[in-house]
């Protein structure tokens, strides 16, 4: 499976972007599609992942501030990002994974689909 990542962009402290991860195919119910963002000097880190099925999981520092949604027509999945602070300045990712279970999705290293990286830069 193949994935493209979209929507990064620069907005300032409070603002909102949406991010776009799109599949090559079918996101099935057992497929993964993981977050993950790397500021500069700093290791890659998880910040949330949506299962096919339904499921979905944040780190605590974005919770009740990003949401995951899909599309399923366009094999999408949306990661809308709110009060934007300046600590989610970081290039973001997304990645994708057949089978993992829960307490696996915020484990970078067993995904094995990764699209390319877009910038987000929240700045005043």
């Amino acid at each position: 499976v193949q994935l493209q990542a979209s929507g990064g962009g620069l907005v300032q402290p409070g603002g909102s972007l949406r991010l776009s991860c799109a599949a090559s195919e079918y996101i099935s119910s057992n497929f993964v599609v993981g977050w993950f963002r790397q500021a500069p000097g700093k290791d890659r880190e998880f910040v949330a992942a949506y299962r096919g099925s339904g499921g979905t999981r944040y780190r605590d520092s974005v919770r009740g501030r990003f949401t995951l949604s899909r599309d399923s027509a366009k094999n999408s999945v949306f990661l809308q990002m709110n009060s934007l602070q300046e600590e989610d300045t970081a290039v973001y990712y997304c990645a994708g994974q057949y089978g993992l279970i829960w307490s696996s999705w915020a484990s970078a290293n067993l995904y094995d689909n990764w699209g390319q990286g877009t910038q987000v830069t929240v700045s005043s």
